[in-house]
């Protein structure tokens, strides 16, 4: 009984400590309500406003691989590297994970696109894959979200408003192009006698993340939500996203493009979509190439997720094991041997313990997985990084 006793008085005193969940009420007075609808009466950005504009290349990407493609908002000059087939061309033509830092004083920004050849997906937001995603930090010099908006069908070239009515005095501004789409022109605009500016020293070093759909952010539901994006909103970290939707198999023509790039790090994921053979052919010749191409630089790999279309089905949980098996097995072997000290395996995890939630369609991650993602490989790449001075 006396046991009984103790543990009731522990659960009650428990009790009355925590905070209440439930009818959280406050009264408010009409002096309240009236400074409120005093802000709801006086907008900052009234209907009728005049933008002006201006490319969004011309303020500067972050981002980027190549500054020299024949269209800014590209990723690769398909014309200069070959071998590429008519959808990997097409993505190498999106701008995904390119995006514009800035600053201005005006109390809207708005976006007015010119597009080139379109995506239309099922498992990914239409803001994500033709929409802009917008961030503003705050006062403690946190990004936090701003905004997010794609144009509505027929009338893609309209000027789309992404946020109105901020206070006056400037911001300091992300916006994030589309995921998935190609891009000819894209201009920013602010109300007619604000200013917009390149914002410097938001980001530093250069660190290339190269992968599949999860890297270039399939199922996400805006743009800024890929891990890679999440990673470098978090580290400060500018990061180069070469994500190739289903395509990331460390082709010969791939590797051509990431010996051109000059970076700090590089990190791969890179055992998403070829089967565990080509993994056990094209691993060892890939890194050979890229080791040659960047001495003493990072080379991170990581492990694929895991994907729950694996759950029940007996096949593709054996072909997703013996892929995850082969690169395991593949690095066992390869980082004993001294010429592979800067070739790292880290782990990945896009789910919780013992949790089967996070999925959209059984291998994306949804927008909280791909954080999950982003938070798993943070501290080991940071790590790995300091090692060579990158911080």
């Amino acid at each position: 009984m006396k046991k009984l006793f103790y543990a009731s008085l522990a659960l009650l005193i428990v009790c009355s400590c925590a905070p209440k969940l439930y009818n959280v009420t406050k009264s408010y007075d009409e002096k309240h309500f009236a400074q409120l609808q005093a802000v709801i009466d006086n907008p900052t950005t009234p209907k009728g406003t005049n933008y002006s504009f201006t490319e969004a290349c011309d303020i500067g990407l972050v981002g980027k691989m190549f500054y020299d493609t024949p269209n800014p908002y590209q990723r690769i000059d398909t014309l200069k590297y070959k071998g590429m087939n008519k959808g990997e061309n097409f993505q190498a033509r999106n701008s995904a994970g390119l995006a514009v830092v800035f600053s201005t004083n005006s109390t809207a920004i708005t976006v007015q696109t010119k597009w080139g050849q379109k995506y239309v997906a099922v498992n990914t937001m239409p803001l994500a894959y033709g929409g802009y995603d917008l961030y503003i930090k705050d006062k403690k010099g946190q990004w936090v979200w701003a905004a997010a908006a794609a144009p509505k069908p027929g009338k893609e070239e309209d000027n789309i408003v992404l946020i109105s009515n901020m206070a006056p005095g400037e911001k300091e501004c992300i916006l994030y192009m589309p995921m998935y789409s190609e891009v000819r022109s894209c201009k920013i605009g602010v109300t007619v006698g604000s200013y917009i500016k390149k914002l410097e020293g938001q980001f530093r070093n250069k660190i290339v993340f190269h992968g599949s759909s999860f890297t270039q952010g399939i199922s996400i539901s805006r743009a800024g939500m890929s891990y890679p994006m999440q990673f470098m909103r978090s580290t400060g970290m500018q990061v180069l996203a070469f994500g190739m939707s289903g395509n990331c198999k460390m082709q010969p023509y791939f590797a051509a493009v990431l010996e051109d790039v000059e970076a700090d790090a590089y990190v791969f994921d890179a055992f998403s979509n070829p089967d565990y053979k080509m993994i056990q052919e094209r691993l060892q010749p890939f890194i050979d190439r890229m080791i040659a191409a960047h001495p003493g630089k990072p080379l991170i790999f990581q492990q694929t997720i895991y994907r729950e279309s694996r759950n029940f089905s007996l096949t593709k949980n054996a072909a997703e094991q013996a892929k995850m098996d082969m690169a395991s097995t593949m690095f066992d072997q390869l980082l004993k041997d001294p010429k592979y000290a800067d070739v790292y395996f880290i782990q990945t995890n896009a789910c919780e313990k013992d949790r089967h939630e996070y999925s959209v369609d059984g291998t994306h991650p949804d927008d909280h997985g791909y954080y999950l993602w982003s938070k798993s490989i943070e501290k080991p790449i940071l790590t790995i990084l300091a090692k060579y001075g990158i911080k």
